[in-house]
């Protein structure tokens, strides 16, 4: 089995501030293997040592990105030994280590510091309020309802000249799946390029006179605390159900359209995209909705909705509850989307790909894009999977937040320039 080291291990910042975690990753592995037409053969070694992995099951002629224990290292290079492999982290725990060695931040300094490093998530809601405390005339914090355990689902409304909440409404989520931190980190960076550059630049400054803007950078508060605290690989909310030990439902399969569609989620209770006893069954999922919902009935109308996750480098227009149906202005969609790519290719050359959700990543039932497109009625509803596409993968390098952001600006940008 070849086994190159993808990416070497030297990132993160020192700092004095590192949370404990009760869930060790100690001597895992993080492999990814290419599956190529040995299908069930990975799939058979997966289910043999009930190993998890990161970015869905194996599919023929693709790769797999599959979490190995310590205590399973040994048997798993027995068992793949001819399997085409490459390490993705020697060591996760290290990993993990590093990435968590966040930056002590000074409550006031809402600057570009701040993209240098991670942070904890009482940290995530002090940067907004400073943000918003540094532009008080063009922001203010909305807060739209509680997540399971009471935190409020937080957000910065921001705006140009003119009387707010009258311009049409731009909503943008991130860390929906607890364990993608890197777009707490890319969607606080838009709110603060937009801010910051209001009153020196004319391209900022007219989209924020076109557009009233809501950024909910951490839409499932109790999974991201949870990874800061207990594992950082949890990706659901912290929700119990009924009849089963385990936790979590996958608020991106329980949103109330096309919600069982078979094949997009799992009604198993332990899998990591269980799409809940109902739909909308999640607290987060009705404030979520409700959210939208209410801008797309109000005189602003629901203009643009972009789900941020990771990671794939992808950037994906409706539907993913299907890999046929399209929407009846497809040939747009995929205009906008390709324009998008472009200009994040155009900063550092990262290479994100385009298309519809189904048929460019996997099925996702029960989504908020398919949701917000069909029955909140935005005009433009788009999703995005950032940095990287498995060197690191969860576990991005601090060292890569400034770029992520700097990127995927550039593609927001473009986006809301070619609106019609």
């Amino acid at each position: 089995m070849r086994l190159p080291v993808l990416a070497p291990f030297v990132f993160g910042l020192v700092s004095a501030l590192a949370l404990p975690r009760a869930t060790k990753y100690d001597g895992y592995k993080v492999v990814r293997v290419e599956v190529g037409d040995k299908i069930v053969e990975v799939e058979t070694l997966i289910q043999k040592l009930a190993l998890s992995t990161w970015n869905g099951g194996a599919k023929a002629h693709s790769e797999v990105d599959i979490v190995v224990p310590a205590d399973k290292v040994a048997e798993f290079d027995s068992e793949a030994a001819d399997l085409d492999s490459r390490i993705m982290h020697e060591n996760l725990g290290f990993s993990i280590a590093r990435e968590t060695d966040y930056q002590i931040y000074a409550i006031g300094s809402a600057n570009s510091t701040w993209f240098n490093s991670y942070h904890p998530y009482a940290d995530h809601i002090q940067f907004l309020n400073d943000l918003r405390n540094s532009y008080p005339t063009n922001s203010e914090i909305v807060q739209i309802g509680n997540s399971l355990q009471g935190r409020p689902i937080t957000g910065i409304h921001f705006y140009g000249t003119g009387l707010k909440d009258t311009k049409p409404a731009v909503v943008l989520h991130g860390t929906v799946h607890a364990r993608e931190w890197i777009t707490t980190m890319v969607t606080e960076y838009f709110a603060y390029s937009f801010l910051s550059g209001l009153a020196s630049n004319a391209e900022i400054r007219n989209l924020l006179n076109k557009y009233d803007f809501y950024i909910f950078p951490v839409v499932n508060p109790d999974g991201f605390v949870y990874t800061q605290t207990s594992d950082r690989l949890w990706r659901k909310n912290r929700q119990t159900t009924s009849g089963s030990s385990c936790l979590g439902h996958d608020i991106n399969r329980n949103w109330n359209y096309q919600w069982s569609t078979p094949g997009g989620s799992s009604a198993d209770p332990c899998a990591q995209d269980f799409r809940g006893r109902a739909p909308a069954d999640a607290p987060e999922t009705v404030v979520l909705a409700n959210f939208v919902n209410k801008l797309a009935t109000s005189a602003q109308k629901l203009k643009l909705f972009i789900d941020y996750h990771s990671y794939s480098q992808l950037f994906m227009t409706p539907y993913g509850y299907s890999c046929s149906a399209v929407t009846a202005n497809d040939a747009e969609y995929q205009s906008l989307a390709r324009g998008v790519v472009a200009a994040i290719k155009a900063v550092y050359g990262t290479v994100f790909r385009a298309g519809p959700i189904c048929p460019t990543i996997y099925q996702v039932s029960g989504s908020s894009v398919d949701y917000v497109t069909d029955i909140a009625k935005a005009a433009y509803s788009f999703t995005s999977e950032l940095r990287d596409t498995g060197n690191y993968g969860f576990v991005l390098p601090a060292s890569q937040i400034l770029p992520s952001g700097v990127e995927a600006f550039a593609g927001l940008r473009y986006l809301l320039s070619n609106l019609r």
